[in-house]
């Protein structure tokens, strides 16, 4: 990193992956503390937990905290200079922009918006030296999946995505699309989408998304939002 914290050029070993986001500014209300904070039986941080394992796969890494200014530990990039941590703040859509009230929390849109704007145009702060690369990794917080394993799952459908753009992880009976690919090229219509004043993730990547099955034992390993669901999770990680 340089002294105005912009990133110099990145080396890129995944194919097709430019870049990871990780979700952590959500509200966490029923959880009474930021996702982000909580500490896993080893006494690591979860943000760390996940910035250490997506530092495997030698791509920027973007922490969309909202705000919040969450400490990362050097120690969880240390030797990997092809995976530069940096925090990004959430587009802030014309509408808002002239909105006199408090801008609310935009949801995880807002934040996916921003990474793919930081690693694509003008807003662009990296260089790779693969330019196939073209797939965003997002990863939320509510989560235990460690990045090198989501990308190795998600990135099996890329050669059979045809013309889908987004590609996330389901189940039996939901989407979890804030574990998924967002390709690059989507951009422009997120950007049009958040500008009139939209912000359901759903509606927006339905026409464009390509599912793959849930691996049965990550079950556990998602979705907390309870001190006893995250303690749950924690239990359920492989030793």
């Amino acid at each position: 990193m340089t002294g105005n914290g912009i990133m110099m050029g990145c080396s890129n070993s995944s194919d097709n992956l430019v870049g990871i986001v990780i979700l952590a500014g959500g509200a966490s209300k029923r959880m009474g503390t930021p996702k982000a904070t909580l500490t896993l039986p080893t006494g690591e941080q979860l943000l760390n937990y996940h910035v250490r394992h997506a530092s495997e796969l030698q791509v920027p890494i973007l922490i969309a905290d909202n705000g919040c200014g969450f400490y990362v530990d050097s120690d969880a990039t240390l030797d990997k200079p092809s995976s530069p941590v940096m925090p990004i703040a959430d587009y802030v859509s014309d509408f808002d922009a002239d909105n006199d009230e408090q801008i609310r929390t935009g949801g995880a849109l807002v934040a996916i918006e921003s990474a793919l704007q930081t690693l694509t145009g003008s807003n662009n702060l990296f260089t790779t030296n693969n330019q196939r690369a073209s797939w965003l990794l997002v990863m939320s917080c509510d989560s235990l999946i460690p990045a090198t394993d989501l990308w190795q799952k998600l990135q099996q459908a890329i050669n059979t995505a045809a013309n889908k753009r987004v590609i996330c992880l389901k189940d039996a009976s939901h989407l979890y699309p804030l574990l998924g690919l967002y390709h690059l090229a989507i951009e422009p219509d997120l950007k049009a989408y958040i500008d009139s004043d939209k912000r359901r993730v759903m509606p927006f990547i339905q026409p464009m998304v390509r599912t793959v099955p849930f691996t049965q034992n990550w079950q556990h390993l998602t979705n907390f939002n309870t001190p006893q669901e995250f303690e749950q999770a924690c239990a359920a990680l492989p030793t």
